[in-house]
């Protein structure tokens, strides 16, 4: 017998042919009981070795999702237990605890397209070739559903913190089909999908296929164009924030501002230049040269190793040039997340620094540092957070932290390469400003000038600046402060002022209605109650006022 060689191409192609089936066998044959066991491990290992998970979902509810998925598995698909277990995961609504998914162990597919959620609505920001035409489009649906509906079916499936993370880091989830199909997105599943765009003022249907989970060509969340992949901005110029992104830290003197700007991207040391000396080179020239500000734009910086903050924080703190009101200025964005949570914290707590953009996508206190937990039939890991990180008193813990001058990004903006963030940093004159509205109405309060509270509050609420400040909330918290104090007619100002602000609100006149009851006066009480059932009549307010009335019937005092 002859044996003729195949072709090298060939064999590489059987080869390669070969492993592909091989793999495909060995990729998953799971039943429906290991399905099961997996979901049990799961739950075990979380109630025996991460019961502090427990903050923001209870025990109880954990349960009850795990009873309801293990009683679903029989009737699911691969990709469907994939999700059911993503959800219960990001359950616990902390970024760094999630399933692995892209470990590929149940094989997902991604489209070929990159969106981003600017402030007048999701875009794609880049394409593969093959889909030029969307270049730039507005998306309006998926399937049959609006987009809006889309990213609220989605949610769930997303380990997040908060609004901003979902728009960084969540929006990816709705390029996969089989998240789209588990949530109720697109009734059968298919890796081909319709998507609804909008562009010029047209609307048309655009077929994309997808391909198997690959990891685009994207650079902190925004595709990197060349070779198969296109992006929407304008190429011909780069703005500050995506300048040199090959460089973890950046910085630019502009002259005409007699401004440094300072990008730093992740928390890592550069490979040209670790993070230390980098900042002693930024502290030299600011010392050595005309100065008058500093910004420092984190607003794509995800984390990295948090040990490596201390000389941005001391630096600026030993910088008398800098660290004044007005001199100091930190770019916040919806990718500022992890050990970058940390340098933002620290430069709240220590620093002078006025902050600008957008929230970040962490809670200010938070559980980072995960380990994977490798479940035993499907080996899908679980990565489950176990460090918390509390850089503040726990009564400062807040969803984000927020930024005192808000901007956001519109498609246009950005594909004119335009940056208000920057623009609100280098135009900075600190008139009409107030860095911390509630000490600011406290003063006018404890110096006798009361009657320019509302006023100077009713201003704020319309200045786009505090877009990202909780009047309602904060006034509602001081509010219950003095109650606390029994400091009862200081309370009911308070509470009236929140009233006078945010008229249409139940839990306004709920919180009024409690200090008058706790004062004495039932009569104005009962009045107030019935005043925050009309205005939320099937609501949580509603049903609590309804059970302050009950109480006051009784003769009861109870505080919500």
């Amino acid at each position: 017998m002859i044996i003729t060689a195949l072709p090298l191409k060939k064999l590489i192609s059987c080869v390669v042919l070969l492993l592909t089936l091989v793999d495909s066998s060995a990729q998953m044959d799971i039943t429906a009981e290991q399905y099961r066991e997996d979901l049990l491990f799961l739950q075990k290992t979380v109630h025996e070795d991460y019961p502090f998970l427990f903050k923001k979902t209870t025990a109880d509810d954990f349960d009850k999702a795990v009873k309801d998925l293990y009683e679903a598995i029989p009737e699911m698909e691969d990709h469907e237990v994939l999700v059911g277990l993503s959800k219960l995961v990001a359950s616990f609504e902390y970024g760094h605890t999630v399933l692995g998914y892209w470990e590929n162990v149940i094989p997902i597919h991604q489209l070929p397209i990159v969106l981003y959620q600017y402030d007048d609505g999701v875009y794609l920001q880049g394409v593969h070739k093959d889909y030029e035409t969307a270049l730039g489009t507005r998306l309006l649906a998926i399937g049959d559903m609006p987009v809006e509906e889309v990213l609220e079916q989605m949610r769930p499936v997303v380990p997040a913190e908060n609004d901003q993370f979902v728009k960084a880091y969540g929006i990816h989830y709705l390029t996969f089909p089989e998240f789209l199909h588990a949530q109720g997105v697109i009734p059968e599943f298919s890796t081909t999908v319709i998507l609804t765009l909008e562009k010029d003022g047209k609307t048309y249907k655009q077929t994309v296929k997808a391909v198997p989970l690959e990891r685009f060509p994207r650079q902190y969340g925004m595709v990197v164009p060349g070779g198969d992949w296109l992006e929407s901005r304008d190429l011909s110029q780069t703005p500050l924030y995506l300048k040199n992104l090959d460089r973890i830290c950046y910085y630019e003197y502009l002259p005409e501002h007699k401004t440094v700007y300072v990008r730093q991207s992740q928390i890592q040391d550069d490979s040209i230049q670790p993070i230390p000396e980098f900042y002693k080179e930024v502290f030299d020239f600011i010392d050595q040269n005309e100065v008058e500000k500093l910004i420092l734009d984190v607003r794509l910086n995800g984390g990295g190793n948090n040990y490596k903050n201390k000389p941005v924080v001391t630096g600026v703190i030993a910088s008398k040039k800098i660290n004044q009101p007005g001199k100091f200025f930190v770019i916040l964005g919806r990718r500022t997340f992890s050990a970058c949570q940390n340098l933002v914290n620290e430069l709240h707590n220590y620093t002078n620094a006025i902050f600008i953009g957008e929230p970040t996508s962490e809670n200010i206190n938070f559980y980072g540092d995960n380990r994977p937990v490798t479940l035993p039939n499907t080996k899908i890991n679980a990565y489950l957070s176990f460090a918390w990180w509390q850089d503040k008193p726990q009564w400062e813990n807040k969803p984000a932290l927020y930024p005192q001058i808000a901007t956001g990004l519109t498609f246009e903006q950005y594909r004119t390469n335009e940056d208000p963030a920057l623009e609100a940093a280098l135009s900075f004159t600190g008139e009409n400003f107030i860095a911390d509205p509630m000490r600011y109405f406290t003063e006018l309060f404890t110096s006798g000038q009361m009657d320019k509270i509302l006023p100077e509050a009713q201003r704020m609420l319309e200045d786009p600046n505090y877009a990202f400040f909780d009047f309602e909330g904060e006034f509602n918290k001081t509010g219950y402060n003095l109650l606390n104090q029994e400091s009862f007619q200081e309370a009911i100002y308070v509470f009236q002022l929140n009233t006078a602000l945010f008229p249409e609100s139940a839990n306004t006149w709920d919180s009024l209605a409690e200090a008058y009851w706790k004062s004495g006066d039932l009569n104005k009480a009962q009045e107030l109650y019935t005043k925050a059932i009309a205005l939320d009549p099937e609501g949580p307010v509603g049903e609590n006022a309804r059970a302050m009335l009950k109480e006051m019937d009784k003769g009861a005092v109870k505080q919500h």
